[in-house]
Formats: C-alpha cells, structure tokens, sequence
C-alpha cells in the first residue's frame, strides 16, 4: 500500500501489541474497500497515553484503537463519549472528526454480540448466561448482553473483587440482572443456558486448561470462547465432546474490527475479506 499526503492514519495504542492480528486484519479491509488508509502499532502504555492521545488530535488520522493497558484511561482523553461506551466505562474506538474533537466508542461487546447471535443463534433475552472472567473482555461482553436484555447473568472469576466490581457496574448502568458467583462455585452453572469463557483459560501458557469442570457439563448448553487461537479451546473441545454447540471468539473479533472500520469511515466494511485475511494469519500459526 502507498503512503501518500491523503492516507489516513489508525493507530493501536496498547502494551503488549506482538501478539496482535489487528494491523494485518485492518489493512486487508481498507485494501478490499479501496481505502486509502493504513493502520499501524503505536506500544504505550497509561504513563504516556496522554501525550499520545494529544499528539493524534493534530495529525492525520481518522482515529485509533485502543487496547490493554488503556481502555479506561483513554477517556480522560476524549471529547465526548458514545452512551454504551460511557455505560461500560471503558472505550476500544476513538474516531477523530473532521472539526479535531475525539469520540469514543466501544466496539468490543458489539462484535461479541454480532457473533453470538448472528453464528450462534442465541436468543439472548431468553437465556441465563454464566460467564468465567471479569476482566476487559468479560466487562465487553456481559455488559452488552445487560444492555440487550439478557434474563441473567452469573460473573465469576478468579479474583472475587473484580466480579464483584463488575456485577455492581452492570446493575447500576445497564439493568439489574447480574449476580457475582464467588471463585469455585460452580453451583449457577446448574440453571444456565449459555457459558461464556473470557478468562484468558485455554490459550497462551494455558493452553489444554479450562476453567470448568466437566461434570457440569449438560447437553443443550452453548458454549462461547472469546479465544480463537487455538481454535478449540479445552473449554470448548470439552462442551463438544458432550454434544453441545460451540463458538469460538473469531467472530467477536472480525465483527468488531469490522464496527471500527465503519466508525472511521461511515461506510460497510468488506467482513468477508477481512475473515479471510484473519483465517490466512490463524492457518499461517
């Protein structure tokens, strides 16, 4: 791709960013759609996040992505701020308008969501959700699925304090329906419908792990892993074993790689050529 005085510019503010497929998935999009535009990593984290941020409202860019360590950080930054991304407390997408002033949005539950419903088929306001993780991800998910309109939903993780934090922002914001599960208790799992698995168990240094046990495995269970690196977690090869339906987190990242894309261009993003951009990156591992 050329670089000219048109590009527009997206950065990846975030650290560690080697293990990311962001830039190669974005690029391939913005190649697909005819978008003389480049994304590109920028590693930073909360200490310099500001200077960044500051640095960006001047320069050539159509927005930038934000990732761990700084989702709620960077809204000390921003302008103004999106009603889901001001409930959730946390911003993935900031887009830069043409007058300079930066919006963040929150892409991150949206592409869960698109891909729960729209691959899983799962009626959402119908179904008690019990979900393993409560950090950035977990926060994502079970905050958009409160904010359309789940029945339940049980959070638990290893740290009880922040299921705890989490429950208590969900039921203040969105609606009241969350409920902590303490660490170990797997007791809920008995009455839900649809477990989520955002714990990071299954992928990296713990992979062949999972966070729940079989035995509460029951058939008509869905089972969701925002993992898609391996494709199959042990959480997920296990629900398999047991005849249930399984999904793994490609979507939930394809869609909402696709929802930035869109917010920094008002226009469709190319999914299917950025799927197979995302297939080619996982087949190349």
């Amino acid at each position: 791709m050329n670089v000219n005085i048109d590009t527009k510019f997206i950065t990846l503010l975030g650290d560690p960013l080697r293990q990311s497929f962001a830039a190669r998935m974005q690029n391939a999009g913005y190649e697909a759609a005819g978008l003389n535009m480049q994304y590109f990593y920028t590693v930073v984290d909360n200490e310099h996040l500001g200077d960044v941020v500051n640095g960006l409202r001047y320069m050539n860019f159509a927005g930038f992505a934000v990732t761990k360590p700084n989702k709620v950080k960077v809204l000390e930054y921003l302008d103004e701020l999106d009603p889901l991304c001001r409930k959730m407390g946390a911003s993935n997408t900031v887009v830069r308008t043409p007058e300079g002033k930066l919006v963040g949005y929150n892409t991150d539950g949206i592409g869960f969501y698109t891909s729960l419903v729209e691959e899983g088929k799962v009626d959402v306001e119908n179904s008690v959700f019990f979900c393993f993780g409560a950090g950035g991800a977990g926060r994502a998910m079970c905050s958009v699925l409160a904010y359309k309109g789940a029945k339940k939903i049980y959070i638990t993780d290893y740290f009880d304090e922040a299921s705890e934090s989490l429950v208590k922002d969900i039921n203040e914001n969105f609606a009241p329906v969350a409920e902590q599960v303490k660490k170990g208790d797997f007791s809920k799992l008995e009455e839900s419908t649809v477990i989520l698995n955002a714990s990071g168990i299954g992928m990296g240094s713990h992979i062949g792990e999972t966070p729940m046990p079989e035995e509460y495995i029951k058939e008509g269970m869905f089972f969701f892993d925002a993992c898609y690196n391996p494709d199959k977690t042990q959480f997920l090869l296990n629900a398999e074993k047991k005849g249930c339906k399984i999904l793994n987190g490609l979507g939930m990242s394809l869609y909402q790689g696709a929802a930035q894309i869109e917010l920094w261009t008002g226009g469709k993003a190319p999914v299917e050529a950025m799927r197979k951009e995302l297939l080619d990156i996982i087949a190349g591992k």
